[in-house]
């Protein structure tokens, strides 16, 4: 049994109880690490415990991955989205076993020259969630190399939404948008500016939800497996029925020239901005629109919270930053209130020339 050092990377080799030779990844650059990560071998071999790592790439389990998250998240195509830069940054044929703490730090960092930081932790709780899988489905035995690296801290302030109106041009961000928008793209960005549904909640969307009589439309938040109804106002319902008139199969929305749902508009919602000249706008943010234009207008973060299907107020509470116009107005109303609970003195007397704040207070109370 040894310990030897590949790179900067310790690793260990050992023989196990069936006298077959392993040699594994410590996956630090610490020694100790590797002196423990060898004791504990020791003492599963010797118990009989031990069982050989599984060898699986990030994109076999990526695939097994996405197979589990079809079938369980409607939020699935996201987390495509986000697979897709990790297996670039750490590659395809990459072993899980291989990927250490101070890999995931690298991508964190190299990441963040590119996105937010909070697209980064989006993506680092996506390969939490896959090594936490691979440990349930016995495919991966260590400790979580995530659990080691700290996310970046989020604040939430700044969310970028659609102005209604340009300060320069005096015309609508929106209006500009839509203008150079292909008829689909302006269709879904219609229906989610006045519904505020994610992107997959869109694509995923059938009409077995849809109420028109009602004027409801049902989602299933696939996290907490509750059911928000979101209702349908006019905006949404012109966007319904020039849907409905052509309808073709279960979903909501779909691509005409193969009658499935669509899987992804980036390209197309990237052009319209590009020839709008909008920046820093994506599929999310009509959603944040969604919800800014609510809270400006005054209604409630408690209402605001049901629409957008958030399981916690205080994730709904980043949107009060924009309505700070319904906050002036809401002090106003103070004005006048306790106008006769203060006494002003009648005569404010100036403090003599070189006397103490404690020395004035004193000839004050003995002139009282």
């Amino acid at each position: 049994m040894s310990i030897y050092r590949r790179g900067r990377i310790w690793w260990i080799d050992f023989y196990d109880q069936k006298r077959n030779r392993v040699q594994e990844s410590s996956q630090s650059t610490n020694k100790r690490d590797a002196e423990r990560l060898l004791n504990l071998r020791k003492s599963e071999t010797l118990r009989g415990v031990f069982r050989r790592p599984v060898k699986v790439t990030l994109a076999e389990f990526g695939k097994r991955y996405m197979e589990h998250a079809k079938a369980n998240k409607r939020s699935w195509l996201r987390d495509e989205q986000m697979l897709e830069h990790l297996q670039k940054f750490f590659g395809a044929g990459r072993q899980l076993s291989d990927i250490g703490a101070a890999d995931i730090e690298n991508y964190k960092l190299q990441r963040r020259t590119s996105v937010s930081g909070s697209t980064v932790n989006r993506e680092l709780a996506l390969l939490k969630r896959m090594f936490n899988l691979a440990t349930d489905w016995d495919l991966y035995q260590d400790a979580n190399p995530v659990k080691k690296v700290k996310f970046f801290r989020e604040l939430n302030t700044g969310l970028r939404v659609l102005s209604e109106e340009e300060e320069e041009e005096e015309e609508e961000e929106e209006q500009k948008f839509l203008q150079h928008a292909t008829p689909y793209v302006q269709d879904v960005a219609r229906f989610a500016l006045n519904t505020g549904f994610r992107i997959g909640e869109i694509f995923s969307l059938r009409w077995s939800q849809v109420d028109m009589e009602k004027r409801i439309i049902s989602v299933l938040a696939a996290k907490t497996g509750k059911v928000r109804e979101v209702p349908i106002n006019v905006e949404t319902l012109r966007v319904l029925q020039a849907w409905q008139h052509n309808k073709r199969n279960e979903f909501v929305f779909y691509n005409s020239e193969t009658g499935r749902p669509f899987v992804d508009l980036k390209a197309g919602f990237a052009l319209a901005c590009r020839k709008a000249g909008i920046t820093g706008v994506s599929w999310h943010t009509l959603r944040h629109t969604f919800a800014s234009r609510l809270v400006k207008r005054g209604v409630d973060i408690v209402t605001v919270k049901e629409l957008l299907g958030h399981s916690s107020i205080t994730v709904t509470m980043r949107y009060t930053h924009t309505n700070l116009e319904n906050k002036r107005a809401a002090v106003q109303v103070l004005t006048g209130v306790g106008d006769n609970l203060v006494t002003l003195p009648s005569v404010v007397r100036s403090r003599p020339q070189g006397l103490s704040l404690k020395a004035q207070a004193s000839t004050l109370a003995v002139s009282s």
